[in-house]
């Protein structure tokens, strides 16, 4: 699968975090104008959520209406439907699943 810079910059992004945090996973989203949010998941006694769902969080706190693209780094075979739902709640954006290595396992809308 051949990807344009942005995408794949969105992609070691996520890749980056999830390897500095020590993590189960690592997301970055791109919103309609370019700004990217990183983020990985969150497992507290009180709160969970998976970095997709705080990369989201994150773009619609900060303004966002849209996105244009997402990055999940994660060993899972398939995104979580909450992943998707997430994205899905503010636009129709492309969603990369990608494992550790870099391979890009999947491609979602």
């Amino acid at each position: 699968m051949t990807l344009d810079a942005e995408d794949t910059k969105i992609i070691t992004l996520a890749r980056s975090a999830r390897a500095r945090n020590g993590t189960a996973e690592g997301a970055a989203v791109r919103d309609e104008t370019g700004r990217t949010y990183v983020a990985t998941d969150v497992a507290l006694p009180s709160l969970k959520l998976s970095a997709v769902q705080v990369a989201v969080a994150m773009a619609v706190s900060s303004g966002a209406a849209g996105l244009e693209a997402a990055a999940l780094v994660s060993e899972a075979e398939e995104p979580a439907p909450d992943d998707i739902a997430a994205i899905e709640d503010i636009g129709n954006a492309i969603l990369y699943l990608v494992g550790p290595d870099g391979e890009v396992k999947g491609r979602y809308v």
